[in-house]
């Protein structure tokens, strides 16, 4: 139904006059009856009967005016929110990797409660194929992702990416094990074909790029493990069920070692990544300039 004729409708009802109704909206009683009509072809119901000699709102005609009362100021809630130039307000879903959310999204979570109360953020913990599918499907606003130099992740044309920061990546092995290990990534991979690796359980690009420097070295990782957490990683390293990468700035337990990976080098890339023509939004636009003031 169009919004316009439900105003008029909602006028008539509330003047019980065609010419005021006209008068009010700065058009003629033929535009008002013409209106009227194609919302009562467009609801499928009868919404005026004679009254003397004027009309009046039949019993749909004066329930679907009730209705508009809401329908209109939720329109203009909406139009309120989606104003470039209007005060961060609303709900925005985001959906990424724990790293970027502790790191980049939490912060402004917290700035956002004191300075906006009238937003909230949502935050989803997903991989980086999961956080693009929700945002695909729109189910979220905004996707925290990643890839590695090794591996870039394929783009959406249908998306806009913000590139936030990138860091190191090393091979994580047994503390003992680790000065066997020395020289570009080839070498260091060669020093350790014999034992099994562990893969992400969510995201291949950890696969990949254990095996695109496995190549180099003449060999493929027996990938036997996957493992999502962090920690979990550096437990299966501990217990001799394998080794796999790891932030090159993280402090890891005693007893695991993070090595160097030069020549190639091993990066993460994060990113920020939103729906084309969706960064207007006064919420996401405010997410978004934290973040690239964060990146800075």
């Amino acid at each position: 139904m169009g919004i316009r004729r439900l105003k008029i409708l909602l006028e008539l009802s509330r003047s019980g006059s065609m010419r005021a109704v006209a008068d009010l909206m700065g058009t003629t009683t033929s535009t008002v009856s013409q209106q009227i009509a194609m919302l009562a072809r467009e609801s499928g119901a009868a919404l005026l009967e004679p009254a003397g000699r004027g009309v009046r709102l039949t019993p749909a005609g004066r329930r679907l005016a009730d209705r508009a009362v809401a329908t209109l100021a939720a329109v203009e809630a909406a139009r309120a929110d989606l104003d470039p130039e209007a005060e961060p307000a609303g709900t925005l879903r985001a959906a990424g990797f724990a790293t970027a959310i502790r790191r980049n999204l939490i912060p402004i979570v917290n700035e956002v409660a004191l300075s906006h109360p009238a937003m909230k953020i949502v935050v989803h913990e997903h991989e980086p194929a999961e956080a693009l599918a929700l945002l695909l499907a729109d189910e979220v606003d905004l996707a925290l992702t990643y890839d590695y130099n090794l591996a870039p992740a394929r783009g959406h044309q249908e998306l806009d990416v913000l590139p936030l920061w990138s860091a190191a990546w090393g091979l994580g092995v047994p503390a003992d094990a680790a000065a066997e290990a020395g020289g570009n990534a080839a070498q260091v991979f060669d020093a350790f074909r014999g034992h099994d690796w562990i893969g992400n359980s969510r995201n291949q690009a950890d696969e990949e790029v254990l095996r695109v420097i496995g190549s180099l070295a003449g060999f493929e990782p027996r990938m036997r493990h996957q493992a999502d957490s962090l920690d979990l990683v550096e437990d299966l390293i501990l217990a001799g069920m394998g080794i796999g990468l790891l932030p090159a700035d993280r402090t890891p337990q005693a007893g695991v070692a993070i090595v160097a990976l030069t020549g190639p080098e091993v990066r993460l890339r994060a990113y920020a990544q939103t729906r084309r023509g969706q960064n207007s939004w006064p919420a996401l636009r405010l997410v978004l300039a934290r973040l690239t003031r964060g990146a800075r």
